[in-house]
């Protein structure tokens, strides 16, 4: 099994918190990086080669996969079409600053992305290839996925969970028959019919991908986005290929707004064993998230004397002045809140001095 790790998107709808960073490398969780779920998932499930394929501000994000995840666990992290620069390089010493990486043809979704990397997909050793996300907050073995989907014979297996069905338009929307065999997905809908969604993640057939994405590049059809979830998985479905269900169990969370943000956040305070903290990555400088207080704060550092905080993250490097007020707020590394001002709702961008108060997320968007 070869693991493909999309890790492309501008990530347009998480307003000024990509301003300078791709999405993947946002910070999450009080200590990590949001690809950091998806790396680690990886390492515990035993893969031995993951196939990075970014494209907006890619260069801190590869740089960060060479230093914490290249070899960790015997996992090789292949950078596809910059494979060879960083081999001579030397890798975790990474490209000379003044050196940048290559300009490549834009990919238009999901889809284009596994076809423009297909030389190191399918290389001839690859039985099946595990599609990722790089914004999916989990935590997740694949073995029992791989293993009930080489069983079944399956062309694709998808990860499915249940949720209120009242937030089934936000996602993907799955119908499965008895047996687990997939029926339908439909993106967003409008009058969901089922509570099931799909997490996002799915274990291919390596020759049946290929195929299938050879024959839908052919196709000029208007509604041809270019999209795994929007175009691959329905054709197969449609075309009778095998696609059956896995379903997942515990806490996933799509990361795709500044509000699903802030709210992710929240989760980890107001239920976390939903998401231990000591099993969250730790990849930036000076984290050691914890739970502290009565008020359900995680912190890396004790809180100033004076400082009034709840519901809150607080990262590593921060300062919160006493006499502040910071409530149900996520504060990024390096920033400052002065004396006086009052958080509610909100987020606070890395570096940044807040010398009034903020509620809500306006000011990120």
């Amino acid at each position: 099994m070869r693991a493909a790790l999309l890790a492309g998107g501008r990530g347009e709808r998480m307003g000024r918190l990509t301003d300078s960073v791709c999405k993947p490398m946002v910070p999450y969780a009080g200590g990590c990086r949001l690809v950091d779920f998806s790396m680690a998932n990886a390492v515990r499930s035993g893969l031995t080669e993951l196939v990075v394929m970014s494209q907006h501000l890619e260069r801190d994000l590869i740089d960060h996969l060479l230093r914490w995840w290249d070899n960790r666990g015997g996992m090789h992290v292949h950078l596809g079409p910059y494979e060879a620069m960083f081999d001579q390089a030397g890798r975790r010493g990474g490209l000379p600053g003044s050196l940048a990486l290559p300009a490549r043809p834009p990919e238009r979704g999901t889809a284009d992305a596994l076809a423009t990397n297909a030389e190191w997909l399918f290389a001839a050793d690859c039985r099946d290839v595990l599609v990722l996300h790089a914004d999916h907050v989990y935590l997740f073995d694949y073995g029992p996925m791989l293993r009930e989907h080489r069983q079944s014979a399956a062309d694709v297996t998808i990860g499915v969970q249940r949720i209120e069905r009242r937030f089934v338009p936000l996602f993907g929307m799955v119908e499965l028959d008895q047996d687990m065999k997939v029926r339908s997905l439909v993106e967003k809908p409008a009058e969901p019919a089922s509570d099931l969604i799909f997490t996002a993640f799915g274990l291919f057939r390596a020759d049946v991908l290929q195929e299938v994405l050879t024959v839908l590049a052919r196709l000029q059809s208007a509604q041809w986005r270019h999209d795994i979830s929007h175009d691959v998985l329905p054709f197969m479905i449609s075309e009778g290929f095998r696609v059956r269900a896995f379903l997942v169990s515990g806490y996933w969370a799509d990361i795709g707004t500044v509000e699903r943000y802030l709210l992710g956040h929240l989760d980890l305070v107001r239920s976390p064993a939903a998401l231990p903290l000591a099993d969250v990555p730790r990849t930036l400088p000076g984290a050691r998230p914890e739970l502290i207080g009565p008020g359900g704060v995680i912190a890396s550092e004790p809180l100033s004397r004076g400082a009034r905080v709840s519901e809150s993250v607080l990262y590593p490097g921060i300062v919160i002045e006493s006499g502040a007020r910071v409530e149900r707020s996520v504060v990024l590394p390096g920033a400052r809140v002065s004396a006086g001002v009052r958080l509610c709702d909100t987020v606070v961008l890395a570096g940044e001095n807040v010398t009034q108060s903020r509620s809500g997320l306006a000011a990120l968007t």
